[in-house]
């Protein structure tokens, strides 16, 4: 499997974990084969938070230490967000979003993937976003 796409299945793996147990052990293997991953759950108005989960992304990152501090590797976290939401973007404007942001990365393959549940009380459906970003290497 390219590179490429090895990141992006981890990013969507992270994303789709249903307990913090399993986002942690999921994180562990990852780490053996030299994937940095990270995960953190979202929820709120979909356009009023488009700045707070491309931030909660970045923080995620560093915290993980998936990225450093660098203007590179934080333009790439929020690049690869900003493209995930816009993804969602149709069936979730003016709709709530719930659920988890997953972010990987090897080398310079950066990918994060978004997957929420959208809805209005009791009408849900589910998306999936996924943006890709080369990010310096480290």
């Amino acid at each position: 499997m390219a590179q490429s796409k090895k990141i992006a299945l981890a990013a969507l793996k992270m994303a789709m974990t249903e307990s913090r147990e399993e986002e942690i052990h999921l994180k562990e293997s990852y780490l053996k084969i030299g994937v940095k991953t990270a995960a953190v759950d979202y929820g709120g108005e979909y356009v009023a938070s488009i700045r707070k989960i491309v931030e909660r992304a970045i923080v995620a990152a560093k915290r993980e230490g998936v990225i450093q501090e660098t203007h590179g590797d934080e333009g790439a976290v929020a690049g690869a967000t900003r493209e995930a939401l816009t993804q969602i973007m149709n069936k979730a404007m003016g709709l709530n979003i719930g659920g988890k942001i997953g972010i990987a990365r090897q080398s310079d393959h950066l990918s994060v993937a978004v997957f929420f549940g959208i809805g209005l009380l009791h009408l849900d459906e589910v998306a999936v976003g996924l943006g890709h970003r080369v990010a310096p290497k480290e």
